[in-house]
């Protein structure tokens, strides 16, 4: 029988001010899978869809490499949608075998008399037959761990998102722009974190 385990994880993020708005950096969709992600985790598949390799995964006794497919496409108001397209368990037939992932998320731009704010929300699913001795475990016990585990894995996600976002974005409006001089002395991003 499968258990089912979730998680989400919303997120705000005050944009700093540029020349450029954040909405045409986010029409790119490319540069917000680099965001998420190391760079020697990502295949680009094609124009939206990415290839990313987890980093592994410890759950109970039982560790666990997923690989997830991944649309990633922005709309013309500069909202980013991520949606999971299918996910394979490396090396681990039988949980291969009875593993789902869904994954949904969004980031959008909103403007706000205090200036533009990137506000999103990732909602994580795993359904998995587990093996036993797993199967004998109390599922309340299943549940908490998994739940925990997924939650782990957005919060890391959400951390590297407000580290990276930002300084990706203002290095694109330098390159841009061409303009050394926006470079500026502040290395402090502005973030609100919201649960």
């Amino acid at each position: 029988m499968a258990t089912r385990f979730t998680a989400s994880q919303s997120v705000e993020i005050a944009v700093p001010e540029q020349p450029i708005p954040i909405q045409h950096y986010l029409r790119q969709p490319q540069r917000l899978v680099k965001a998420l992600a190391d760079n020697s985790r990502i295949e680009q598949l094609s124009e939206e869809v990415f290839r990313l390799k987890m980093r592994p995964l410890t759950f109970m006794s039982l560790s666990i490499q997923p690989t997830v497919d991944m649309r990633v496409w922005a709309e013309s108001n500069g909202i980013i949608n991520l949606r999971s397209l299918g996910c394979e368990i490396l090396g681990f037939e039988y949980i291969n075998q009875r593993f789902a992932l869904n994954l949904k998320g969004h980031l959008s731009p909103k403007e706000l008399s205090t200036g533009t704010r990137l506000q999103g929300k990732a909602d994580l699913e795993v359904l998995v037959d587990l093996p036993p001795p797993f199967s004998f475990t109390p599922k309340p016990i299943l549940e908490a761990t998994g739940n925990a585990l997924l939650k782990s894995v957005l919060l890391s996600v959400k951390q590297r998102l407000l580290n990276q976002l930002l300084a990706d974005y203002r290095y694109w409006v330098i390159s841009q722009t061409k303009d050394r001089g926006l470079n500026g002395d502040s290395t402090e991003l502005p973030i609100l974190n919201a649960e």
